[in-house]
């Protein structure tokens, strides 16, 4: 499959990296130009070039930016987008300090970035995926059970489709509904960095347990 990577810090390089290792055809979109090199050399045979072009190239796409910038570029993108799969990684996250460990967000809990995302760009097939867990451990987790992604989003082919691409990965996923699941979904990742921020612990994962 093609996929568009835009986004070029540590969770776009390892999802770049992860799916071209499973055979995908993977571009890496950036907008920083100064990191081209690097990036072209770190990655080896993933081509390196903007965010547009790692739009127009995949069939699917997956956002992993700065959340305070998602919004923007989802809504420049969306022409380039438009019917297409996209999986947001993206999370709400402020630039204020932690405390105690716990994370703030820019967002409250009567809406979530993933929402503003499917409002900004209502013809592009968003699905919430990768927001909370590391980059660590996205591609190939190594736990005793296979690890759980929650995900959610408005298209169930698209959702589809990514629980295909997570399964690649090596995840299980369980699909929470609506994009309105995000305001669930989002804290996660609150939860998630409590251990890392506290104890330096970021090799954890969630799994939901059925009886």
């Amino acid at each position: 499959m093609k996929i568009g990577i835009i986004g070029s810090g540590h969770v776009g390089v390892t999802l770049a990296k992860g799916l071209a290792g499973l055979g995908h055809d993977v571009q890496l979109g950036t907008n920083s130009p100064d990191k081209k090199a690097d990036l072209t050399k770190e990655l080896g045979k993933v081509p390196v070039g903007s965010f547009e072009d790692a739009a127009t190239h995949g069939e699917m796409a997956i956002l992993a930016i700065k959340g305070s910038a998602a919004e923007e570029v989802v809504t420049k993108l969306a022409p380039k987008l438009a019917g297409k799969v996209v999986i947001d990684t993206t999370n709400p996250i402020a630039d204020a300090a932690p405390v105690d460990g716990v994370i703030l967000f820019f967002t409250d809990y009567t809406q979530s970035l993933f929402e503003k995302l499917v409002a900004a760009a209502p013809d592009v097939k968003l699905v919430k995926a990768f927001n909370s867990v590391g980059n660590g451990v996205m591609v190939s987790p190594k736990f005793a059970e296979t690890p759980t992604m929650f995900i959610c989003g408005a298209d169930t082919e698209a959702k589809s489709r990514a629980t295909g691409l997570l399964k690649e990965l090596g995840w299980d996923a369980a699909d929470m509904g609506s994009p309105v699941a995000a305001r669930a979904i989002e804290p996660l990742c609150i939860l998630w960095c409590i251990p890392g921020m506290l104890e330096n612990d970021w090799n954890h994962a969630y799994r939901l347990l059925k009886g």
